[in-house]
């Protein structure tokens, strides 16, 4: 990442800002010392910019699938497609 003091910045500001429209990226200083980083933009997805707003709460603790806490299959004795495939065959008849 290339270094550019304040005083470059702000003199060219318009053409930095077309580098970083381009993709580069810059580190600025002021005095030798890093004091702020100008790169191009990451678009953020609605769910995001929602929570970044508080306008949308992430959940306290995982729910579902995510939680771990899945039941135990049960043991019927069946298969579930075995039995679909029978009452299929008693609806055709």
């Amino acid at each position: 990442m290339d270094r550019i003091g304040v005083r470059e910045l702000r003199q060219n500001a318009s053409v930095y800002l077309r580098r970083v429209a381009a993709g580069e990226s810059f580190t600025v200083t002021d005095r030798g010392h890093p004091v702020a980083e100008l790169r191009p933009v990451v678009p953020r997805s609605r769910v995001d910019e929602m929570l970044a707003t508080g306008a949308l709460l992430p959940p306290e603790r995982p729910t579902g699938a995510l939680s771990g806490n899945l039941p135990e299959p049960l043991d019927l004795g069946f298969s579930a497609s075995d039995e679909l495939a029978r009452l299929r065959d008693e609806e055709r008849w």
